[in-house]
């Protein structure tokens, strides 16, 4: 289904309504990755076809097809088989959930049944070897999905990967996340405050300051014996195009950082789409506005743009040494082009690449969402150049 029209390229599956073909391309792109299948979510669409704009619809529709699999998966006496149907399973509880608001007690239940469905499957497969892990933070600590590198070299090379404003540690691994550890760079996949786990059970609400976090992940890798701390890297997906250069730029160790989807002034971003919002104009955003309330634990907009204030990288990312790496797509209905410009003229690193994506080749929407293998193998190949990995296998 696409719309027919003004030229488009990219699969949209519901015309008229962005953030549900947002949703439903992000389910579709992690297939390369086995989080997906694609007559399992096209079964999805069809049945979600005449009831678009119903949030509650949807999140009914995923979670079910996340039964059906799970089921399947549980079932099966073979491994693998297992492995692969709870891994689609723990992705479709969780892109059904994304769009609850507000929460429910049964909602977070299918939530945490996904992380479960996901640590279940991590355990039955050897490559890439998954490590559900706790990273010491403050007083607490954040939940991390530790994906090791598909090598034999004592000491691989890393990334620190946060989440984007509304996806999970779980969607993110199926964002390429196996590509990189076959390359011999592990990933350790962060629910920040804001972000996963850490809003949904442990109370932690979004923050600007990402460097508090983005340092104890650091940290986190630095003593393990396996990684070498010299070459652990950090990136970020959609507003992850925030925190990775706001960690790269106040944390000196990052080796590399990858903003898979610029950021510059987020606060300015929102005060025209709440303006936007409160006129009754049309919005592209990914989740439903309210969702932007629950990350900060505020009751009003107002609050919420309140929050917003810190999270502008002008006088931030011009501290910036270590290699970058910027990849936008031209036609970002969220984040304009001119934003991921002014963001990579103004980092400080002497060596900064600035990669965008054209409708003629694929991967022009919001962070290669319309093509994310695209997108993986551009960040890939650049990991591989600056990181210099040895698979050793």
């Amino acid at each position: 289904m696409s719309q027919g029209n003004s030229g488009e390229l990219a699969f949209i599956y519901f015309p008229g309504d962005y953030r549900w073909s947002m949703g439903l391309m992000l389910g579709l792109g992690a297939a390369p990755w086995g989080g997906a299948e694609i007559d399992e979510i096209n079964r999805i669409g069809q049945r979600l076809r005449d009831q678009v704009g119903d949030d509650r619809a949807w999140v009914a529709e995923w979670t079910r097809m996340a039964r059906i699999v799970e089921h399947r998966g549980r079932a099966s006496r073979h491994d693998r088989t297992r492995a692969a149907c709870l891994f689609r399973a723990a992705h479709y509880y969780h892109l059904g959930e994304r769009f609850l608001q507000p929460k429910t007690a049964e909602g977070l239940a299918d939530y945490r049944r996904g992380v479960e469905c996901f640590k279940e499957a991590a355990q039955l497969i050897r490559h890439p070897r998954i490590e559900p892990v706790e990273i010491p933070y403050e007083d607490q600590s954040l939940p991390g999905l530790l994906v090791h590198a598909d090598s034999s070299v004592a000491r691989a090379p890393a990334m620190v990967f946060f989440d984007g404003l509304d996806v999970t540690k779980e969607i993110q691994y199926f964002h390429g996340v196996p590509e990189m550890a076959a390359r011999g760079i592990a990933c350790l996949i962060v629910d920040g405050p804001g972000n996963g786990e850490s809003i949904r059970f442990r109370g932690l609400p979004l923050h600007h300051e990402t460097e508090r976090y983005g340092r104890a992940a650091y940290e986190f890798l630095a003593r393990r014996s396996e990684f070498d701390a010299n070459r652990i890297g950090v990136m970020g997906i959609s507003l992850g195009g925030y925190y990775a250069p706001r960690a790269a730029s106040m944390e000196p160790r990052f080796a590399c950082c990858v903003a898979w989807g610029a950021q510059w002034d987020y606060y300015a971003i929102w005060k025209e789409r709440l303006a936007r919002i409160a006129q009754q104009q049309a919005v592209s955003l990914s989740v439903a506005a309210d969702h932007l309330l629950w990350i900060f634990d505020v009751r009003t907009p107002a609050e919420a743009l309140k929050r917003l204030e810190g999270f502008r990288l002008d006088g931030v990312v011009q501290k910036m040494r270590c290699p970058f790496l910027l990849v936008h797509g031209e036609r970002d209905a969220q984040i304009p082009l001119e934003s991921a410009r002014r963001c990579f003229e103004a980092v400080g690193s002497q060596r900064k690449t600035f990669k965008v994506f054209t409708p003629e080749e694929g991967g022009f929407h919001h962070c290669q969402i319309d093509n994310a293998t695209i997108g993986v193998e551009a960040i890939c190949d650049w990991l591989e150049e600056v990181l210099e990995p040895q698979r050793g296998l």
